[in-house]
């Protein structure tokens, strides 16, 4: 991924620095960035750790924004299994896990805004630099929400240090 990332900044020209790296140990001196945006990666992480190294890199004043999967109530234990083997998740989080997580790292002014329903999601375009076995994967992925729609869903999460 992260080559297909470098070749596409590339073709587009686009003035990008890829640094792979753990999002709980950054290479970054601290105060670094004005803003960080995470989508879909803490909840496959250790969320107190990655959320105290981007709070280390943040400037005083910045913003982090994360998009991330939130549960709208307890799962079920077979729902939580199927959903778990998918995804890899280790734990499931809901709104308020979620604020209490960047409260702890000391995050200030939590705003959060609801996703629109899976069903807006515009008609997906294929690209020649995806193999076509993710595309399977991204169909799970659509099936899930749909099957889960109302329990498993995404919340945007914007917070200032």
């Amino acid at each position: 991924m992260v080559a297909k990332a470098k070749r596409r900044m590339k073709k587009k020209r686009l003035p990008v620095e890829i640094y792979p790296c753990s999002i709980e140990q950054m290479p970054f001196p601290d105060h670094t960035f004005d803003v960080i945006i995470s989508e879909s990666v803490l909840s496959f992480v250790n969320k107190p750790s990655a959320l105290k190294e981007i709070f280390r890199v943040l400037k005083n004043g910045g913003r982090f924004i994360a998009i991330e999967f939130t549960i709208t109530q307890p799962l079920e234990a077979k729902v939580e299994k199927e959903i778990q083997q998918f995804y890899g998740f280790d734990s499931f989080s809901m709104k308020k896990d979620w604020i209490a997580l960047f409260q702890q790292a000391g995050f200030k002014n939590i705003r959060i805004q609801k996703n629109k329903s899976i069903s807006s999601v515009p008609e997906f375009h294929y690209s020649e630099d995806i193999e076509p076995e993710l595309y399977e994967v991204m169909d799970k992925h659509m099936d899930m929400n749909l099957k889960y729609e109302g329990i498993l869903d995404y919340r945007i999460y914007s917070c200032t240090k």
